[in-house]
């Protein structure tokens, strides 16, 4: 399985529907090819219950080790991907919604009062959850509820699901403080890396620099490289890597390329550099990758 994402990294999936813009989804880390889930954003709030094993979830430059029974709030429009912690898989609830299911209409008090502040506040792009905690325990039982409701389809499902909701929202708003401080520069960076990241995915198959990647932003290489690390927990150049191995997935299930051809077409200069950067990532070599899809 691989995310439907666009150009600026935006995911272009549907969460629900417009009448109802909610998407529960029971995933695993092992349904995705690379056990991970890529970088992303969307504008609908996401709410994440980890069920079985362990989690390393990244938020813009937070990076969290979620384990069973804990949580995490991730706010609309900021960069998340999660990866295995060492080689154990991870069964988590995902439930994803459009902020309007709850303010309703735009400048109404739910939005005014309630929302936009936590909604477009940089300074909160995330809240980690654990059941030692009281308050977050009652987001976390809320989260199970809406897990139950998924799975029995009761007559007013969609009814407790808002419900359900609105008691998050309002644990939220009563027990967290909105920082704005250092918000321009908070935005600013989180812009530049889209715009890293962006160029990546167009030119991935041509050759690429440092200095490609830092003249995006308008900084030098040095400044470049540690803002990109600082946010990614990686390099530029290793993410650089990640992404061609990962864009090789759909290639190598084509049975008219080669391997040399695959290697081509997603910017390695030769086929053993290749090999060896896929078989540091997926733990088998391109070839035996194609051999267990066929």
């Amino acid at each position: 399985m691989r995310l439907q994402i666009d150009g600026e990294k935006k995911e272009i999936k549907s969460h629900g529907s417009y009448g109802f813009p909610v998407l529960i989804s029971h995933e695993r880390l092992s349904y995705f090819d690379t056990g991970e889930f890529p970088w992303h954003w969307h504008p609908e709030i996401e709410l994440t219950l980890v069920e079985e094993g362990e989690i390393a979830y990244q938020v813009n430059d937070s990076l969290y080790h979620l384990k069973a029974g804990e949580g995490l709030f991730c706010n609309t429009n900021v960069l998340h991907s999660g990866h295995r912690e060492q080689t154990e898989d991870c069964s988590y609830l995902s439930v994803t919604f459009h902020p309007r299911l709850l303010y309703g209409y735009r400048s109404s008090v739910m939005q005014d009062k309630y929302m936009d502040h936590i909604l477009k506040s940089a300074s909160l792009a995330s809240i980690h959850f654990v059941p030692e905690e009281a308050w977050h325990g009652r987001v976390l039982e809320q989260i199970g509820r809406i897990r139950l409701l998924d799975q029995e389809h009761p007559v007013s499902e969609e009814l407790q699901i808002q419900i359900a909701l609105f008691q998050i929202w309002q644990e939220i708003f009563e027990h967290v403080e909105v920082n704005e401080t250092g918000y321009g520069e908070n935005a600013r960076d989180t812009e530049r890396i889209r715009r890293i990241m962006e160029y990546i995915q167009k030119h991935y198959g041509e050759k690429i620099t440092l200095e490609d990647l830092s003249g995006q932003i308008h900084l030098c290489r040095s400044e470049s490289c540690r803002l990109f690390r600082r946010y990614m927990n990686v390099s530029m150049f290793d993410y650089l890597l990640d992404y061609r191995v990962e864009r090789s997935l759909e290639l190598l299930q084509k049975p008219g390329l080669d391997i040399t051809q695959v290697a081509g077409r997603v910017g390695f200069a030769s086929p053993g550099y290749f090999s060896r950067i896929f078989k540091r990532k997926m733990g088998c070599t391109p070839l035996e990758y194609r051999r267990s899809r066929r």
